[in-house]
């Protein structure tokens, strides 16, 4: 990309993220205006609000790229606003988990991020949508979206970390009661019973632990991971194998990949979570919306390991 090419539109979230990936965040921005990009900054007053800065750049001829800095929240909203948009996407992660840029391959390094925009390799990024909402990520059923809405509730809109996990994790550990879902895939029902649920569009969720571990995020399917689960001694051993990345090889969990799956459930109220905020309710129809929006990435990168995810955490 050239300067005379147009303008980048610099989204930012000023509330994600460490003091470290902020700083990564202005330095970014620092190093366009010296090689002569016209940047032009716009500050996320709410995620709806980074949806539309992200569908005005999108219709907007004079906009060359969009630089999205911020968290999976706010990543998700810019990637919405540029849905059907040839406008490249370029994510740097300012957040907790940044769960899309670590699939990218994105580390804590700026040169990683000056790198991948001087290449300008593209790939496409399918998106899902949940009864309507978008999601770039995995959205989780059952005990994960009961720690995301715990965690919602006790935020006060400040910068989340790994430590505000903590006590939602246990408190859910202990009182979480395994509710029944039903889980359809391309019209068949492979799953009744009580247990989790994840859908993805990514191999690697929180930690790195490879839930979804055969998912690409441009294949046009949708990943779906179901453990079967009725007690916390089981949900132990699912975590157990979880971390051995065994879990799909068990007979007690089920993975498909699919364009069209549904969740629902007759007999308990299911908390739901897309990309680490509090999801719609069931039932949900998810369906994927394939090659959705043009992605700058690192060429030939891996998914970001744990080392990467804790530095950028922690700051």
């Amino acid at each position: 990309m050239k300067p005379d090419d147009g303008y980048i539109d610099y989204i930012v979230n000023p509330k994600s993220g460490a003091s470290s990936s902020k700083l990564t965040g202005r330095q970014f921005q620092e190093y366009l205006v010296k090689k002569g990009f016209d940047v032009r900054v716009s500050l996320t007053a709410s995620l709806d609000n980074a949806c539309e800065l992200a569908t005005d750049a999108a219709v907007d001829y004079d906009c060359a790229m969009v630089v999205v800095a911020g968290g999976d929240g706010t990543v998700r909203e810019v990637a919405h606003g540029l849905e059907g948009s040839d406008k490249p996407l370029l994510v740097v992660p300012c957040g907790t988990e940044n769960l899309l840029a670590n699939e990218f391959g994105f580390d804590e390094k700026l040169k990683t991020i000056i790198r991948t925009f001087e290449a300008g390799y593209i790939r496409p990024l399918d998106l899902g949508s949940a009864n309507g909402k978008c999601f770039t990520s995995i959205a989780g059923f059952g005990f994960d979206g009961q720690i995301v809405k715990r965690v919602s509730e006790q935020r006060k809109g400040h910068h989340i970390d790994y430590l505000d996990y903590v006590w939602p994790i246990w408190r859910t550990f202990w009182t979480y009661k395994f509710g029944a879902m039903k889980v359809e895939v391309d019209g068949e029902e492979i799953f009744n019973g009580r247990g989790l649920v994840f859908v993805g569009n990514i191999s690697r969720y929180a930690m790195g632990l490879q839930i979804l571990h055969h998912a690409d995020f441009g294949d046009g399917l949708l990943d779906v991971c179901i453990y079967k689960c009725a007690s916390r001694v089981h949900l132990v051993k699912h975590s157990v194998m979880t971390i051995l990345k065994q879990h799909a090889y068990g007979a007690d969990v089920i993975y498909r990949q699919g364009k069209n799956i549904t969740v629902s459930s007759e007999s308990a109220r299911i908390e739901t979570e897309i990309d680490g905020d509090p999801g719609p309710d069931l039932p949900m129809e998810i369906t994927v919306i394939p090659q959705a929006v043009n992605v700058m990435v690192p060429e030939g990168a891996k998914p970001a390991g744990i080392r990467t995810r804790i530095i950028r955490a922690i700051g």
